[in-house]
């Protein structure tokens, strides 16, 4: 595959992952943004390189940036002696972004099982459909633990 190739393949997928993030609940721009920022070969992009990058406003972008920064998804970085900011992911520590999901999903089975407790019918299809989900979760939470206790990455 050429370099022109590749890069094309890459614009394609940061549009994929806009649309995927833009179900997910993101902006649109923000989810293009994200979706430069984990693909393309360059990892810190100026405020003015991500507007023509993505051909999007400046409004959106700064709308958009400013988004990413509170959901904690980016950050920026300053370089001695340039005045502009450069915008890159943000690196978590795996281990804490693990235990943050661990925890949404343990408040979710929290509820859920309120739910299940007060439902009249355990048998209608919402109550099935509810238990599914708590045994689903509470699977998912027994593996992520054994997979930590094992020493194993994930």
């Amino acid at each position: 595959m050429t370099s022109e190739e590749r890069i094309k393949k890459q614009k394609e997928l940061v549009e994929i992952i806009g649309i995927h993030f833009d179900k997910e609940g993101f902006q649109p721009i923000a989810g293009r943004i994200l979706g430069l920022l984990m693909v393309m070969d360059k990892e810190q992009y100026s405020f003015d390189e991500i507007v023509e990058e993505l051909q999007i406003s400046k409004s959106s972008a700064s709308n958009a940036l400013k988004i990413l920064e509170l959901k904690n998804s980016i950050e920026y970085i300053t370089i001695p002696g340039d005045r502009k900011r450069y915008f890159q992911l943000k690196k978590l520590d795996v281990d804490q972004v693990i235990e943050d999901h661990k925890k949404k999903i343990e408040e979710t089975l929290i509820f859920l099982e309120k739910i299940i407790s007060l439902k009249a019918d355990k048998n209608s299809s919402n109550s099935v459909f509810i238990s599914k989900m708590v045994h689903l979760m509470s699977d998912m939470l027994i593996r992520l633990d054994e997979s930590k206790y094992h020493g194993k990455q994930l």
